[in-house]
């Protein structure tokens, strides 16, 4: 899942090409979960395929979904205007929190997965301040912090937005640096795996679900397009590009390592390998371009809430900022479990953002009375099967969770 959750980059007044639109939402969808596939494939098993080709399907739909409810209404612009335009002003609020809350966790995730990276990198690493000895975790979690906190302070992310939207890119190198490891480092692609592994079914479906969470960003890129009416056809093309990418790291990665693959398949590479180490100073870059587009969101709704004394206050925004930051970098060090975080985020999160809430919308703005009894019955297995992954990967994740503290 990508955590470029915000407008497009192409300007509004213009519209963006059909080729500038496809590049947009493949860049909303291809994210860290490129990280977690050959995991989530180890855990599930090769038969678990079946969920994720069929996740991908249904999360199509359910973006062409949004694309119906915003042609049943002009004004609409972007996702909360869908949920308020569908359940008024309380709906609005409701799914604001639900997008926040993500934000925050993808936040922490970012932080995460910088710092299990850097690890990986530099396993002696310690600070020493005078007699103060500081661990090799929690260093990297205040180096991080340091880093991002200049972007988080930054009042026009415009540049950083540009940086961030280096992530298709990013991706690609990191998956054919995976590939040249496995087929020259030495590692191979000997692993057999396991056909079926029904106990790891709920942790797979909820991080596959993960991959396909950029539903939020569907309405602001179609809203940018000169020619809406090959959204459709640019949401197919984008889509294609994401299985398949995804689809290819998880295969590749678990040839590679099997069922002994880490949560991030770049803990597994060996660190003196020149392609390992182009992927994983790769994933060190994700984190630090992309951190402040995915947390500046929850700033903004925080001072939304502030009084009219207040709302121009520079250093009031700073500190919020500088709070969520630190909040985050907190977490990240006391909770360092990758795959539960991104887990409960695919089961709780992104089911209601890529399955139930664009169903319900739906069925409440665009669905007409030509046909309505079987687009209500599809409608409704969507809610039904997004429902039933969240509840039984949010209880898998949590499992999980209890028995690695």
């Amino acid at each position: 899942m990508s955590s470029d959750l915000g407008t497009p980059l192409t300007s509004q007044r213009t519209g963006s090409s059909s080729l500038n639109a496809c590049y947009n939402v493949t860049n909303a969808f291809l994210g860290i979960s490129l990280l977690t596939v050959p995991y989530a494939l180890s855990r599930g098993g090769w038969l678990s395929l079946v969920f994720f080709f069929l996740i991908a399907a249904l999360t199509f739909y359910t973006g062409i979904l949004l694309k119906r409810c915003m042609d049943a209404d002009p004004s609409i612009r972007h996702y909360l205007d869908i949920a308020e335009r569908a359940f008024g002003k309380r709906g609005r609020l409701i799914v604001s929190i639900i997008m926040s809350s993500e934000l925050f966790l993808i936040g922490i995730g970012l932080l995460i997965l910088e710092v299990d990276n850097l690890e990986k990198l530099f396993p002696h690493f310690a600070l020493k301040i005078g007699t103060l000895i500081i661990s090799g975790r929690c260093s990297f979690v205040i180096i991080t912090a340091l880093v991002i906190l200049p972007s988080m302070l930054l009042s026009d992310l415009s540049i950083l937005s540009y940086v961030s939207a280096m992530g298709v890119f990013t991706c690609v190198v990191i998956v054919g640096s995976i590939f040249y490891v496995g087929a020259l480092g030495g590692v191979g692609f000997q692993a057999k795996g396991t056909w079926l592994n029904v106990d790891g079914i709920p942790t797979a479906v909820s991080l596959y679900i993960v991959c396909f969470g950029g539903h939020p960003a569907v309405p602001s890129i179609y809203i940018s397009m000169r020619e809406r009416c090959n959204f459709s056809k640019v949401l197919l093309s984008s889509y294609s590009l994401t299985t398949l990418t995804y689809m290819l790291t998880a295969v590749v990665g678990y040839l590679m390592y099997g069922d002994n693959v880490e949560s991030q398949i770049t803990l597994n590479l060996p660190s003196g390998e020149v392609g390992a180490k182009v992927a994983i100073y790769s994933t060190l870059l994700i984190p630090i371009t992309k951190y402040a587009l995915v947390i500046t969101p929850v700033a903004t709704a925080f001072e939304r809430e502030l009084s009219t004394n207040y709302k121009n206050s520079r250093p009031l925004r700073m500190i919020i900022r500088i709070v969520l930051l630190t909040s985050t970098a907190i977490v990240a060090h006391v909770f360092p479990y990758f795959e539960n975080l991104m887990a409960i985020i695919g089961s709780i999160f992104v089911v209601a953002a890529s399955f139930v809430l664009p169903c319900l919308c739906y069925l409440k703005i665009a669905v007409s009375l030509n046909g309505w009894r079987s687009k209500f019955m599809g409608v409704v297995a969507i809610i039904v099967f997004g429902s039933v992954a969240g509840i039984l990967g949010t209880y898998s994740a949590f499992v999980d969770l209890l028995q690695n503290v």
